[in-house]
């Protein structure tokens, strides 16, 4: 290999990689320090240039990379999930991307100057949001109610369907005959829903076969899920132009869904493949195209992004949830996230090489709005949806609700003495009796194993910030802690102390244990006991007369610290690597035993 062209592809992955890290320390969206990596190495500094590094290469890995990313978003998807946001969800795709694709036309065409068969190609484009977008912001937001899984299926499912229209439009524009136009479009759409809709499911099902058959072995099914999903999309694209991003989203849908075999493994690797997918993509994309490309747009690319920030999205989501029963504030967040991203810079950069290549004037201007729309609208959203989605009481900045696993008399009694101070909690729990206890208490519950794949889909985690593995089985406490990882983060997931026998058995290594909870010798059965002698969970209010040292001398060595809450209402865990700390005018919770209560009152 030519040392150049090793240097260039070190870049491209040393710059992606760093400028998502950058991102995540910044609070910022991660395509925005993409761009501008890719923008710094590129056409600003002259370190890389993609086409000399890639060559013809170029454009069909880009699109296969895009396969893989619409496979691990297919793979995301649950049918419990469509039956609470179908109807939403087919009107906003159909008649909200049509409507998407309307108004991006007409302005292409009067704001941009594009001929009326590039601005129809261009609006196609366009119609696809990001899913490598929302899905990031929507971990940030965590929105309650239907309106995450909402945004997730219409980010994964409307790529497939934007591109379709896209490629459709295009042979339309390549069909010399214009009496030819109509079949050629409604054939295209036939061919590619049988092709790509077929080889999807045979495909997913094959490999459900091989794996529930143990035809492969265990370090050989990721790869083969992979060969299969580059197979897949090849194949339907050669019976059908572009119908291969359609039948990779259908292949991982159907293996999402079907019951044979476990795919969490395969989901995880595809979900760390994505982050190294999006960060070469991006780069390599945005160092192909100058920023004077960009600035040659003038006030007319501006006002194009801004027509479909400020009129195109809000008219196609207005116009798709009449009699929904959506709240107004969900449709108003869902009206204020349409964010572009990597599929629309993709297939926007495939069409205007084919164009340009047949001489096709004013192809030159489709990549440069596409990324003008990408940049702007991943700003503006990026930047502001989760202030809005605050401001429309649909998520919060720092949801302090708390997501408890086990729901026996311990967890039910903090379970009340949270909800009734307002603050969201979820019991989750395996156990009929102590899901009906719970109920009869007025607490939201939820009946199901907590590390089943399907709780985590039906569960609704708005509001709720942390989780507590607390239940009597120490194994599953760990589990639960490493199913919920990285919807929580480790900061914010928390488990019981394992019970001495079960270290001594068991040499888990400590990164793979939750925060550990209370203090370094109360584990399930300490708690157990406590609450069988009746303890109390008690919040005191402290004050500079009476702190923590207080707080200790009149409860003694027998009281379990739990949590404090700060003035601003945010709720701090005590863990057993830290001692109980609580200020002036925080309330500290903790586990006394009642005679200890009975005796203060009497003195």
């Amino acid at each position: 290999m030519h040392p150049s062209v090793l240097v260039g592809l070190t870049l491209i992955l040393v710059a992606g990689v760093l400028a998502q890290w950058v991102a995540w320390r910044l609070g910022l969206p991660s395509i925005l320090l993409l761009l501008a990596a890719g923008f710094g190495v590129g056409p600003w500094l002259g370190w890389v240039d993609p086409d000399r590094l890639f060559g013809e290469m170029l454009l069909p890995a880009v699109s296969m990379a895009v396969g893989l990313i619409l496979y691990e978003g297919g793979l995301t998807l649950h049918l419990s999930e469509l039956k609470k946001v179908g109807g939403d969800l087919w009107r906003l795709i159909f008649i909200g991307g049509a409507i998407s694709w309307l108004v991006s036309c007409l302005a292409a065409r009067w704001m941009l100057g594009l001929s009326w068969p590039l601005a129809a190609l261009l609006g196609a484009v366009l119609i696809v949001t990001g899913p490598t977008v929302i899905a990031p912001l929507l971990r940030q937001m965590r929105p309650a109610g239907r309106i995450g899984p909402l945004l997730k299926w219409e980010g994964i499912v409307i790529d497939p369907v934007g591109a379709v229209a896209a490629v459709l439009i295009y042979e339309v524009i390549a069909t010399t005959a214009s009496h030819d136009a109509a079949s050629v479009f409604f054939e295209g759409i036939v061919q590619t829903v049988f092709y790509g809709g077929g080889l999807g499911v045979v495909s997913a099902l094959l490999l459900t076969l091989v794996m529930s058959r143990y035809w492969v072995p265990d370090y050989l099914q990721n790869p083969m899920s992979l060969m299969l999903v580059l197979a897949t999309f090849t194949l339907s694209n050669q019976l059908q132009h572009e119908s291969g991003l359609l039948a990779v989203t259908v292949m991982g849908f159907v293996m999402s869904n079907q019951r044979k075999v476990d795919v969490r493994h395969i989901l995880a690797f595809k979900a760390n493949l994505q982050v190294l997918l999006i960060a070469v993509l991006f780069i390599v994309l945005a160092a192909r195209l100058s920023p004077a490309n960009l600035l040659s747009l003038g006030w007319g690319g501006l006002a194009f992004v801004a027509i479909l920030i400020l009129l195109g999205r809000p008219l196609s989501v207005f116009a798709s949830t009449i009699g929904s029963k959506l709240r107004r504030n969900d449709i108003a967040l869902l009206a204020w996230m349409a964010p572009r991203g990597i599929v629309a810079a993709a297939v926007s950069s495939v069409f205007a090489l084919r164009l340009e290549e047949n001489g096709y004037e004013g192809a030159d201007v489709l990549v440069p709005a596409t990324f003008a729309t990408i940049v702007g609208t991943v700003a503006v959203y990026g930047l502001t949806a989760p202030f809005v989605a605050r401001r429309l009481g649909v998520a919060d900045a720092d949801p302090q609700g708390m997501l408890i696993v086990g729901a026996h008399p311990f967890a039910r009694k903090l379970a009340a003495l949270l909800q009734e101070r307002s603050y969201r909690v979820h019991l989750v729990d395996s156990n009929h009796a102590n899901i009906s206890a719970a109920r009869m208490e007025g607490l939201q519950t939820f009946y199901g194993s907590a590390i089943s794949e399907q709780t985590e889909v039906e569960l609704d985690l708005g509001g709720i910030g942390k989780l507590l593995a607390i239940t009597p089985n120490d194994s599953i406490n760990i589990l639960t802690v490493q199913h919920f990882s990285e919807v929580f983060g480790k900061a914010n997931s928390y488990q019981l102390v394992p019970r001495k026998a079960f270290s001594k058995s068991h040499s888990t290594e400590h990164h793979r244990h939750g925060r550990l909870l209370f203090a370094k010798d109360v584990d399930f059965d300490r708690l157990s006991i406590c609450i069988r002698e009746g303890f109390v969970i008690k919040a005191t209010p402290l004050s500079d007369e009476f702190g923590v040292e207080e707080f200790k001398e009149r409860y003694g060595d027998s009281f379990i610290p739990i949590l404090a809450i700060t003035e601003s209402k945010r709720i701090r865990l005590f863990t057993a690597d830290r001692p109980v700390a609580a200020d002036a005018g925080e309330t500290l919770v903790a586990l006394v035993d009642n005679q200890s209560i009975d005796d203060s009152n009497a003195t």
